[in-house]
């Protein structure tokens, strides 16, 4: 399985390391290296991460408070100079605490731990055959691939609108856009996606759904227009 990895550390020596570690391991892909936080912040809400690599000590934001301004957290490993985070750590719910300088075997066993909470999180968080499943208001709920009109990100959650409900759940629309069939729904902008085939016409850069009006983004014109239109 392809677990794509977000590096945040204001240390290009630690950012180096991470990365070749990384690259020994089957399966691990960096996604992006970040030197701040807030840069890591502007990342994980554009994609899906499933494994942050995360310093502590860093200039203008804490690792752990960037983790605690997320709704939603990728599973994280901290990496740090300082041993006293460590209880912090596990108030946080991260899977591992590598103290530098960390070996390749230390960071393999965390490695290790942070694949097998992943798989386990994936069978929660499944598609099956023809359905989209997701977490909303305490419940899981079934949703046909078929009802589905668009999607809309909307801060940390994504608002799934269909033929005969709205669904508000706590995930991001780059991890939703992974679990949906490609042939069938295609990102238009960088909040919506939308089910081709629910798609009446295009005007200006406007779709439209019924008498819903999506916006699509310059960049993504000419796919709208190859993948909906045939043009």
């Amino acid at each position: 399985m392809e677990i794509k990895c977000l590096l945040v550390d204001d240390e290009h020596f630690a950012l180096a390391l991470l990365e070749k570690f990384i690259a020994q391991v089957p399966d691990l892909v960096v996604v992006e290296k970040c030197k701040s936080p807030v840069q890591a912040l502007d990342v994980l809400q554009e994609q899906s991460i499933d494994l942050l690599f995360l310093d502590i000590q860093m200039p203008g934001m804490t690792g752990p408070n960037m983790l605690r301004a997320l709704a939603k957290k990728p599973v994280t490993i901290f990496t740090t100079a300082y041993p006293q985070h460590a209880l912090e750590a596990f108030e946080l719910d991260v899977v591992d605490y590598l103290l530098k300088p960390f070996s390749f075997d230390r960071f393999e066993h965390a490695v290790m731990k942070a694949m097998a909470l992943i798989e386990v999180q994936r069978r929660d968080n499944q598609v099956l055959e023809g359905f989209l499943m997701v977490k909303s208001d305490r419940k899981w709920v079934k949703i046909p691939f078929a009802d589905i009109l668009y999607i809309e990100g909307w801060k940390e959650y994504v608002k799934i609108f269909t033929l005969h409900q709205k669904v508000v759940t706590l995930e991001s629309l780059a991890k939703l856009e992974t679990l949906l069939p490609a042939d069938q729904f295609l990102r238009v902008h960088k909040s919506f996606i939308v089910a081709n085939e629910r798609v009446n016409q295009l005007e200006g850069n406007t779709l439209h759904i019924g008498v819903h009006r999506i916006p699509v983004a310059r960049t993504r014109k000419k796919a709208v227009l190859t993948s909906l239109f045939g043009q």
